[in-house]
């Protein structure tokens, strides 16, 4: 599955990556200020993780932080993510370990990385791709015990839109 984050990874300009976003060049700096995490198994993994992940961007994070939130992601990390590749495995949805939280966590992490609903495309039926496509809604991912992390997770992969600005507001 061609993601987002892939296609961003490939945009060069003199053989040397975009500079990002000054906001995310901000985010980049301070993103651990004030992280939310679910525990401490939750939080070592983030930046276990993240030193093993191509690029330290906000897809990587995202996913990353997503995928940290339970232990059933955490232990089948390999099976959700390919980090050589760059790609989600989205099969890992249908092994037999998955419940509704650990899919609901997949999916999530699937939706920021991806900026899209990429195991869709493992039905060809119309009716089973619509019922796949309705477990990527925002019902679907904010009405459950994870809110909060999934929040977060939405705060790392959209810096530019999460850091409040004060600058001009007349209060």
């Amino acid at each position: 599955m061609d993601s987002t984050a892939l296609r961003a990874e490939k945009l060069k300009v003199n053989g040397s990556s975009l500079v990002p976003h000054e906001t995310e060049q901000r985010r980049i700096g301070t993103e651990n200020r004030g992280m939310i995490f679910k525990n401490g198994e939750h939080e070592c993994f983030y930046y276990e993780m993240l030193k093993h992940m191509r690029f330290q961007d906000c897809y990587h994070r995202a996913l990353v932080y997503v995928l940290g939130i339970s232990g059933d992601t955490r232990r089948n990390f390999k099976r959700i993510y390919d980090v050589e590749s760059g790609c989600v495995r989205t099969e890992c949805l249908q092994e037999g370990w998955q419940t509704s939280g650990s899919g609901r966590i997949i999916r999530m992490a699937f939706n920021l990385y991806c900026n899209g609903t990429p195991s869709v495309y493992d039905y060809e039926d119309h009716e089973e791709q619509l019922r796949e496509c309705q477990y990527y809604t925002v019902e679907d991912h904010f009405c459950c015990e994870y809110a909060v992390y999934f929040w977060e997770a939405v705060k790392i992969r959209y810096p530019e839109y999460a850091i409040q600005k004060t600058e001009g507001l007349e209060g």
